[in-house]
C-alpha cells in the first residue's frame, strides 16, 4: 500500500505524470482539488479567509474570489503565512481522509498525492516515495508563456515565488526529467509504475 508524493514546480509536467499513473491504475489525490473543496461556499475555511482578509475576498454568490486573494497574498510573506495557517490544516485532514478511503477500498492500492507545495508544507510526512517532476526553469517559463498565455515577466515572477529546483531535487527519491518529449516523460512514468507494482 505505497503512498507516493508527486511534486514539481509550476509547468514541470507533474500533472502529465499524475494522469499517466492514474491511467495505469493509481489512485491520484489532487491537492489543488482539495484546496478548492475545503474553500467551498459555506465552509469554515472560507469563513476564516473572509475574517482574516476581508469580505471583499468573497464574490456576490458567496464563493472565494481566487484572483483577489491571490493578488492579496502574492509577494507578501506574512499574508501568505496567514493564509497557509488557515488552509493547510484543512487540506492535511481531508487528504488523510482520502488516503484512508483509498486504502480501505483496496489495501493494495498505489496512492499518489499530487501536491505542488510538498517542500513548503508536507515534506516530513511518512511518504513511501517522493517523486519530483523536473525541468529547467527557462523551459518551464517558456511553457507558461506558450501554453498558459502568461507574459514573460509574469512567468518569471511565478517561478521566482516558488522554492528552488535544488530544494525539490534534494528531497526526491525519484526524479522524472520532463525536459524532453512527452513520450520520454511517459516512459519514465511507466517505469515508475512498474517499480511501484513489482511486488504486488
Amino acid at each position: 500500500m505505497p503512498l507516493i508524493a508527486l511534486t514539481g514546480g509550476i509547468a514541470s509536467g507533474k500533472s502529465t505524470i499524475a494522469r499517466r499513473l492514474a491511467d495505469r491504475g493509481a489512485v491520484v489525490v489532487d491537492a489543488d482539488a482539495i484546496v478548492r473543496d475545503v474553500q467551498a461556499v459555506g465552509s469554515p475555511v472560507l469563513d476564516e479567509i473572509a475574517a482574516a482578509f476581508g469580505e471583499d475576498m468573497i464574490t456576490a454568490d458567496g464563493a472565494l474570489d481566487r484572483a483577489a486573494l491571490g493578488a492579496r497574498v502574492f509577494g507578501d510573506d506574512e499574508a501568505l503565512a496567514r493564509l497557509n495557517a488557515i488552509v493547510h490544516p484543512a487540506v492535511r485532514a481531508e487528504s488523510a481522509r482520502r488516503f484512508a478511503a483509498a486504502f480501505d477500498a483496496d489495501p493494495a492500492a498505489v496512492v499518489v498525492y499530487d501536491v505542488p507545495l510538498l517542500v513548503e508544507a508536507r515534506v516530513d510526512d511518512p511518504w513511501d516515495l517522493i517523486v519530483v517532476a523536473d525541468a529547467p526553469a527557462a523551459l518551464r517559463a517558456g511553457r507558461l508563456v506558450d501554453e498558459r498565455g502568461l507574459s514573460e515577466s509574469d512567468a518569471a515572477a511565478r517561478l521566482a515565488s516558488q522554492v528552488s529546483d535544488d530544494r525539490r531535487r534534494a528531497i526526491a527519491d525519484v526524479v522524472i526529467d520532463t525536459a524532453g518529449s512527452l513520450e520520454e516523460t511517459l516512459t519514465q512514468a511507466d517505469a515508475l509504475w512498474e517499480r511501484l507494482t513489482a511486488t504486488r
